[in-house]
């Protein structure tokens, strides 16, 4: 068994298919439809990303979340930003390698520098 797919659930539908697809250089699988779409590597590597389109924003913060890994942490998390990401306050401990950021629709998700000498990341 393998995870073919991670789901997000999301009320900006266009807004986090655009931001998810130049995030990761992901393309549709096939033309999104009715609110879903799967994201694919183009060379396919796994996992999937999906989006599914719900009507209300979730509350709360989610027990899920994404790590993306950079060889280049300070450009990506810019880069990020300027798709539509903002940063989220969290309280880092000192050498962390992660950075939190949220997606346009609230999601968290951390951009974990990979060469960092220690890696203090909860999430791994």
């Amino acid at each position: 068994m393998r995870i073919g797919s991670i789901v997000i659930a999301c009320v900006e539908f266009d807004r986090m298919l655009a931001f998810w697809q130049e995030a990761l250089h992901y393309v549709p699988r096939e033309p999104p439809r009715d609110g879903w779409v799967v994201l694919r590597d183009p060379d396919g590597r796994p996992p999937n990303l999906s989006l599914n389109r719900v009507r209300k924003k979730r509350t709360g913060r989610s027990r899920l979340h994404l790590d993306l890994y950079t060889d280049d942490q300070g450009a990506e998390v810019e880069r990020l930003i300027k798709l539509g990401a903002t940063r989220y306050p969290w309280r880092y401990r000192p050498g962390a390698d992660f950075v939190v950021l949220e997606d346009p629709d609230g999601n968290l998700f951390c951009v974990v520098q990979t060469l960092a000498a220690t890696a203090v990341h909860p999430g791994g």
